[in-house]
């Protein structure tokens, strides 16, 4: 999957041009490839990608969550709170009165990946979906996605990070649904179900 390509192809479709896009994917990918981003990184966006490309066309607005699919990590730190506001934020400073797309929207929709709750829009619900599809990964795949999360948390101590980790991941399972569209509770629910209660056990073994 060529990210770039689909990058260039977007910001020329919503009015973006030629001479501006290079230095915009340039600025993207050197976000997205900071030696801190273990899991938040270029594999994240094209794994997201290929939910999209399959389900774009239920979407109402492709460009919007499209758009917020490269941006909605563009800033990550694993010590901040804030990370989906000011990645919302930064995706609208490069947006203008000439570039065609809903700039609230766009905003709405990243600052929606934080909590990943159920929207009313449901082009968003199919964003937070495609955010959250790795946790319905095979159990060795999905392994190494809190791996990576770890790493990306090494800043603080097991016995920090530990209850913390799993309080986050009780609070998806207190959810009626994890994922927000039928599709994904039809198909990924159950095991996504599945890797977090095993997750949360070995989060809160003694070993």
């Amino acid at each position: 999957m060529d990210l770039k390509k689909i990058y260039t192809d977007l910001l020329l479709n919503i009015g973006f041009q030629d001479t501006e896009i290079q230095q915009k994917w340039t600025d993207l990918e050197k976000a997205y490839s900071k030696k801190s981003r273990y899991y938040h990184n270029l594999t994240h966006l094209k794994e997201m990608m290929e939910s999209f490309e399959i389900y774009r066309n239920r979407l109402d607005n492709p460009n919007e969550i499209l758009f917020a699919i490269f941006y909605h990590d563009f800033v990550y730190s694993a010590s901040k709170k804030d990370n989906e506001l000011k990645s919302a934020e930064f995706a609208l400073s490069i947006l203008n009165e000439n570039h065609t797309l809903n700039k609230q929207f766009v905003f709405d929709a990243i600052c929606a990946t934080q909590l990943h709750a159920k929207n009313k829009n449901e082009d968003i619900n199919w964003l937070i979906d495609f955010d959250l599809k790795i946790l319905a990964k095979d159990w060795d795949d999905y392994k190494i996605y809190f791996e990576q999360i770890r790493k990306e948390y090494r800043i603080y101590p097991d016995f920090l990070y530990k209850p913390g980790r799993a309080k986050a991941l009780k609070h998806f399972l207190e959810y009626e649904f994890i994922f927000q569209t039928d599709e994904f509770r039809s198909l990924y629910e159950e095991k996504a179900r599945r890797n977090i209660e095993k997750e949360i056990i070995l989060l809160e073994s003694k070993k």
